[in-house]
């Protein structure tokens, strides 16, 4: 009896597997099919960023730092360098972004710039100022004509960018001299100018010939020191390069006085004073 209730029990299980079993086709035959998925590439990834260098962007508030904190003069010429270069006129913000210079966070800066003889101040902004208000060399000359004694070249180098280019080209084309003071050793700009009459006494022309030169241009050159001006040469200096490369200066034959005897041809017969120590040579014999 105990085996038949045991068969039976294995029975009633295996029916409720199997209705469990067809419940479950029938759900899965009424559902409806998946449709597959297209595979999409991923996007192409960025190049990370660089990693950013903290230690340039220090040095360079460093340096905005030990500008910032240096003397009130040096400052000055930073700004002053600034605006002689560009030769613009830069408002307090302006200067800031080219040098670092604060002038509005530094009132002594400010004032000083406002107040500097080489800088002019309009209310707004700061420009460079010259000595001389030159703009071409044109009006370079006109200045030059003004000052018959002279006129020092550091006083107008700084006119306009291209005023020693122009100032060499009057001295080539004969419109102006530059003499070297031997004092300071400073050149000086002196007018030469065609339309001014030079007249010279005979007095002075006369003594100026009278005066006998050294042979030795290291002798011209000692007495054009101690009279103050600076020679053209050096003589010194291009002899040592001459032994240097083994060069020898041959000294000039003197040229032989060229006396007038009887067998000269007289063609300025005219001037009868010339000849004369001829007849007194003649009488004598």
């Amino acid at each position: 009896m105990a085996l038949q209730e045991s068969l039976a029990k294995f029975k009633k299980q295996q029916e409720k597997c199997q209705s469990t079993l067809t419940s479950i086709a029938a759900k899965v035959g009424s559902s409806k099919p998946t449709v597959p998925q297209k595979f999409t590439p991923p996007a192409p990834t960025k190049p990370p960023a660089p990693a950013i260098k903290f230690s340039n962007d220090t040095e360079r508030l460093q340096h905005i730092n030990s500008i910032r904190k240096a003397p009130v003069g040096a400052q000055i010429k930073r700004v002053i360098d600034l605006l002689l270069e560009t030769r613009q006129a830069f408002t307090p913000e302006q200067i800031n972004d080219a040098c670092y210079v604060d002038a509005n966070a530094n009132k002594a800066v400010f004032d000083s710039l406002r107040n500097n003889p080489k800088v002019h101040y309009d209310g707004k902004r700061f420009s460079y100022k010259s000595k001389h208000d030159l703009k071409d060399k044109s009006q370079l000359l006109v200045l030059i004509r003004k000052f018959p004694e002279g006129i020092a070249v550091i006083d107008l180098k700084d006119s306009y960018p291209t005023v020693m280019e122009d100032l060499q080209a009057l001295k080539a084309g004969g419109q102006v001299w530059l003499l070297s003071n031997f004092d300071s050793q400073e050149d000086i700009a002196y007018p030469n100018d065609p339309r001014v009459p030079i007249k010279v006494d005979d007095d002075l022309k006369q003594f100026f010939r009278s005066i006998e030169l050294p042979r030795d241009m290291l002798d011209i050159e000692k007495d054009l020191q101690k009279n103050g001006m600076k020679p053209a040469t050096n003589t010194a200096k291009r002899r040592a390069m001459a032994q240097v490369n083994g060069i020898t200066s041959k000294p000039k034959p003197k040229k032989k006085k060229h006396e007038i005897s009887k067998r000269t041809k007289l063609t300025n017969a005219h001037l009868p004073e010339l000849f004369q120590h001829l007849k007194d040579g003649d009488s004598s014999k």
